[in-house]
């Protein structure tokens, strides 16, 4: 079955977004309905709320009438195949964005049968059950950790990518190649990986943004919550790297300038944005088809193309949340490098999309939704 187009007006168009709940999930979904785009969200709720895509129709004022009908929400697994099938035929799905999956780094070294079979298996069952309906345009959420250690900074898409440290790190890794693997098999696919570095910050409005299960595992979410008084100090890993501060340094993005990124993606893959040809050993480019829409594989890096310590990181949410967050210099930890960012201009050049916010609108944001929502979607 051919694949479907993306040429035509955003208002015809219907994505699924899975994982579409969780906390770049529903941000996306709110780009993509005030881009005028159909959703239908797939998430079985393991690690996110179903609150948050209520407050997505607040947001995109789709709560009520037949503005209702333009977000769609099924609680179902993707791994589960007969479900899959019965949402692509209650839909027309004409491209998928895939953010489900388990994502927490350490929880994957004890449990890599588990994150094996939910992210790999999962999106095997997925892109089957989507090539069975004629759907073969996908955007993957992959990450920076597919480099590994990587071999010169700022990273480009050119960074040759190493073996991950840890089973999640594996998945991305794995489903690249799978993805890619899919285009070579058949070139009607039309595959974008977006490989993010650091997502932080919230929606402006204070209602929806990161609600992590228990203890979080990335330094912002952390922070947040020493800042509101749920856990007592961060713990900062090594102050002698050879930074600026001496501690690490990463690439921080906005989590709004993420979910855009995603919504230039669809606009690239549907001819309608950008250069005309992919360039760098990051791209395998096809030909664009009759209806002007790309085929092949498009890599781009999202992030700020800037670098922050977590010492600036500490001190911006200390001027957003308006006073001091303690924090205890801890040994290193193994595997941390000392700086890893991005290189941008291919997502510039390309998709004609670029970071906006900087790291004090991160740390704003950020700190109206943990402020406004101290314990999460659950306080709903």
């Amino acid at each position: 079955m051919s694949n479907k187009s993306l040429a035509r007006p955003h208002e015809e168009t219907t994505i699924l977004v899975t994982g579409g709940a969780g906390f770049i999930g529903s941000h996306t979904v709110v780009e993509l309905l005030e881009n005028g785009y159909n959703v239908v969200v797939v998430d079985d709720l393991s690690n996110s709320h179903a609150e948050a895509l209520e407050r997505v129709r607040a947001i995109t004022n789709t709560a009520e009438g037949a503005a209702r009908d333009r977000l769609v929400f099924h609680e179902e697994n993707i791994l589960d195949r007969e479900a899959m099938q019965r949402i692509f035929a209650a839909h027309p799905i004409d491209a998928i964005i895939h953010f489900a999956g388990f994502k927490a780094v350490g929880e994957s070294v004890q449990k890599p049968l588990e994150y094996y079979w939910n992210n790999i298996a999962g999106t095997l069952v997925l892109c089957e059950v989507a090539r069975e309906h004629g759907c073969k345009n996908i955007v993957f959420s992959s990450s920076a950790t597919v480099y590994g250690e990587p071999e010169f900074i700022p990273i480009t898409e050119d960074c040759p990518k190493h073996e991950a440290t840890n089973p999640y790190g594996q998945t991305k890794s794995m489903l690249e190649r799978i993805l890619s693997d899919l285009y070579i098999g058949d070139d009607e696919w039309n595959v974008v990986l977006l490989r993010y570095f650091n997502p932080i910050g919230a929606h402006a409005s204070g209602t929806i943004g990161e609600d992590p299960e228990g203890i979080p595992n990335n330094l912002l979410p952390y922070v947040a919550q020493v800042a509101v008084g749920k856990l007592a100090e961060v713990g900062v890993f090594g102050d002698d790297y050879p930074t600026p501060d001496g501690t690490g340094v990463r690439d921080y993005i906005h989590v709004v300038d993420l979910a855009r990124g995603h919504v230039a993606a669809l606009d690239w893959m549907g001819g309608k944005r950008g250069s005309g040809e992919p360039r760098g050993l990051g791209s395998m480019a096809g030909r664009p088809a009759e209806d002007g829409t790309r085929r092949g594989v498009g890599i781009f890096n999202l992030g700020t193309g800037k670098g922050s310590s977590v010492l600036e990181v500490i001190r911006a949410f200390e001027a957003a949340c308006g006073h001091p967050i303690p924090y205890a210099v801890k040994p290193r930890r193994a595997g941390d490098i000392a700086e890893n960012y991005a290189a941008c201009d291919k997502a510039r050049e390309e998709l004609g999309w670029q970071a906006e916010y900087d790291l004090a609108r991160m740390c704003e944001d950020a700190w109206r939704w943990q402020s406004s929502n101290p314990n999460g979607y659950k306080g709903a």
